[in-house]
């Protein structure tokens, strides 16, 4: 950079000052001001612009390495995935092979029978005598049966 001391910036402004002239100074000294913002304003953006392209590689590099380790993951839940599910057909197999040799044993011991098609009505079917206690409408009323039944007689 440009070592400028009080001296030499002393010197600058009386050359300028004898070349220029007193009454067009100001406003040459605004000009370079400006200039000299804009140039410390572009090379804050070449700075920040860099910036940002070294934070988006490390971030492409974490996003990287992040993505390995979910893809060794996935595979690792899905080998012993596979390999529960095959203890799984093993130990089960060898209970559906017990289970056939009591049931060849004792006929007497009762099999599973499917619940039917109804099993879900049976099970959520309220009792009339509790929706009644409860107020529960069971049936739907259109807006004129409604008005008439809740209208006040008139006596």
């Amino acid at each position: 950079m440009i070592d400028l001391g009080i001296s030499k910036l002393a010197l600058i402004g009386a050359v300028a000052l004898v070349v220029i002239g007193p009454e067009k100074l100001p406003r040459v000294a605004r000009t370079v001001g400006t200039l000299l913002g804009k140039a410390q304003r572009y090379v804050a953006d070449v700075k920040a612009e860099v910036n940002r392209s070294m934070e988006l590689d490390a971030l492409k590099k974490m996003k990287d390495s992040v993505e390995s380790a979910v893809h060794d993951v996935e595979r690792s839940v899905h080998q012993a995935g596979s390999e529960f599910e095959k203890d799984w057909a093993d130990a089960t197999g060898e209970l559906s092979s017990d289970r056939l040799t009591q049931a060849a044993l004792d006929p007497s011991a009762p099999q599973y029978r499917h619940p039917g098609k109804k099993w879900r009505l049976k099970r959520g079917a309220t009792p009339q005598w509790y929706k009644a206690r409860q107020g529960v409408r069971t049936k739907a009323l259109s807006g004129a049966a409604r008005v008439a039944r809740f209208r006040p007689s008139i006596k």
